[in-house]
């Protein structure tokens, strides 16, 4: 079967590190990823750079990074100001995020859910010409509310599907929700919106990720979320762990017998060069508090 992988390392593995990636530097990481195979890589995120100094130089690398035929690059906005900027950027592929809990997203963006949704409506109707996923942080659980009900989470699917948006992400944050939850609430809202696009986002606080890609697969999800060496968290959900590592789940996957298109060699390439350039890299300086 084909798996599709996103790399996230360019965005949310960088955003929890304390240091400052260059641009060159991630212009060189993201041809790394291409090299190895990599089709979708999420490059940016258009946040406040007070809040998020890893990602200041959201303009400069998305207007930078290199055209290859059959790779696409994805931006995260939070809000209509952010969808403003990556259109204003020469972004393509924008994936618009809100939480499942409004204290996370009180935290995360400092917004309602309702009101960040109302400003991402507004703004994603203004660009017919642009590609809009979805992404729902802490879907199932949250740092602040606990376990998210199912009923919760569908509205703000259909929220998106309001939109226009047909493609969702769904994000286990904390990387804590047991496997079987996970699976249980993504089952219920592909149930009640069987039509739409459903993509796991996977962090792994207890080694229990790979088990639930396999669960998912089995289901009949095949697109997943994944950072190099497993860098990455959220700075504003506390106890936020890594990301499911990209490389660990090329190397399950093919030992599943499932087709990544990604070469695991070139692929440990970039993983040494991501951890070299992190290991260089100046550290973060006037770190708003607020994180």
């Amino acid at each position: 079967m084909k798996v599709e992988i996103t790399d996230v390392f360019l965005r949310d593995g960088l955003q929890d590190e304390p240091v400052i990636v260059s641009t060159a530097h991630k212009l060189e990481i993201a041809e790394a990823l291409i090299a190895a195979g990599v089709k979708r890589i999420e490059a940016a995120s258009f946040v406040n750079p007070r809040r998020v100094p890893q990602m200041g130089d959201a303009h400069e690398v998305i207007s930078s990074l290199p055209a290859r035929s059959g790779v696409s690059y994805t931006s995260l906005a939070l809000n209509g100001k952010g969808i403003e900027r990556a259109a204003q950027a020469g972004a393509t592929h924008i994936e618009v995020v809100t939480s499942a809990s409004q204290a996370h997203s009180n935290a995360n963006s400092g917004l309602a859910v309702e009101d960040a949704l109302a400003s991402l409506g507004r703004e994603v109707a203004k660009y017919p010409e642009l590609q809009f996923f979805a992404g729902i942080s802490t879907a199932f659980t949250c740092p602040f509310e606990g376990d998210i009900d199912p009923n919760h989470l569908l509205r703000i699917v259909r929220a998106f599907k309001s939109m226009g948006i047909q493609d969702v992400g769904l994000a286990d944050t904390l990387g804590t929700t047991p496997p079987e939850q996970v699976l249980a609430s993504t089952q219920y809202i592909r149930d009640a919106e069987p039509d739409l696009t459903y993509y796991l986002h996977l962090h792994n606080a207890h080694g229990q990720a790979l088990e639930t890609v396999t669960t998912a697969i089995a289901s009949g999800i095949t697109h997943f979320d994944a950072a190099l060496g497993g860098y990455g968290g959220c700075p504003f959900a506390p106890g936020a762990h890594g990301n499911l590592a990209t490389e660990e789940l090329v190397r399950h996957l093919h030992n599943s017998g499932h087709d990544t298109g990604i070469d695991e060699d070139r692929l440990a390439e970039a993983v040494r060069l991501a951890r070299d350039v992190i290991s260089r890299s100046p550290a973060v300086e006037n770190l708003d508090p607020a994180r």
